[in-house]
C-alpha cells in the first residue's frame, strides 16, 4: 500500500503541483481513507519527502541506464533528456519550483543528491566526447560540469523563466542546444546539426 500511496502521489504532485494537491485527493485517487495514508505517512511533509526521493531513484537508475549503453555523448544527451521530461510530465506544474518554495529542505537534501548523480554524468560525458575527438580538447571539464548543473536548475526558475512564456521543453531543447555548441568541435558541429535536422523534420 505505502508503494502505491506514492506512485499515486508522485503523479498527482507532476500533474498539479506539490502544494495544491491535498490528502483527500491523493486518498480518492487510490479509493482508500485519508486515515489509511496518515498509517504509513505522518504527515504531508513525509509523503512528499518520499515521494521525491522515490522519483529520484527511478529516474538516476535510468540516467545510469542510459549512460551505461556509451553511445554518442551528443545523442546521449538527448536521450536523458527525453527520458528526463517523460518521467516528470515535461514539468507541466514546475516541480522543482514549487518543492524549493514550499519544501526547500526537501529540495536542498534533493539537490544535493541530484549534483552528485549529474556531475559524474555530466563529466564522464564530457570526458568522453573529448576523446572521442567531437568535444573541444581545451574545455575545462570541471568547469563547464557545475555550470551545467546549475543552469538546468536556473532553467526551472518560474520567476526568470515564466512557464506562461516558456514551455520546460522549449527551454531544455534550447539549453541542451547552446550547451553542446560551446563544447563541440567542428565533428561534434556536424553530429549536433545532423541530429537537429533530423528531430526537426
Amino acid at each position: 500500500m505505502k508503494e502505491k500511496i506514492i506512485i499515486s502521489s508522485a503523479e498527482l504532485f507532476l500533474s498539479y503541483g506539490f502544494k495544491s494537491v491535498t490528502m483527500d485527493e491523493i486518498a480518492n485517487s487510490i479509493g482508500i481513507s485519508k486515515k489509511t495514508i496518515y498509517q504509513h505517512f505522518e504527515n504531508k511533509t513525509k509523503l512528499v519527502e518520499a515521494t521525491t526521493l522515490k522519483m529520484f531513484e527511478t529516474i538516476s537508475q535510468g540516467i545510469n541506464g542510459i549512460c551505461a549503453l556509451e553511445k554518442n555523448p551528443i545523442e546521449e544527451i538527448y536521450d536523458i533528456k527525453r527520458f528526463v521530461s517523460e518521467h516528470l510530465k515535461d514539468e507541466k506544474s514546475s516541480p522543482q519550483y514549487q518543492l524549493q518554495k514550499y519544501y526547500p529542505k526537501i529540495f536542498n537534501t534533493l539537490r544535493k543528491k541530484q549534483f552528485d548523480v549529474m556531475y559524474q554524468c555530466v563529466k564522464t560525458n564530457l570526458d568522453r566526447g573529448i576523446a572521442l575527438g567531437i568535444y573541444r580538447n581545451t574545455i575545462h571539464v570541471d568547469f563547464i560540469t557545475r555550470i551545467y548543473f546549475n543552469s538546468v536548475l536556473v532553467i526551472k526558475d518560474e520567476d526568470l523563466f515564466p512557464s506562461s512564456l516558456f514551455s520546460k521543453t522549449m527551454l531544455m531543447e534550447n539549453y541542451i542546444e547552446y550547451h553542446l555548441r560551446g563544447i563541440c568541435n567542428a565533428s561534434g558541429l556536424d553530429i549536433l546539426k545532423q541530429h537537429l535536422n533530423t528531430s526537426q523534420s
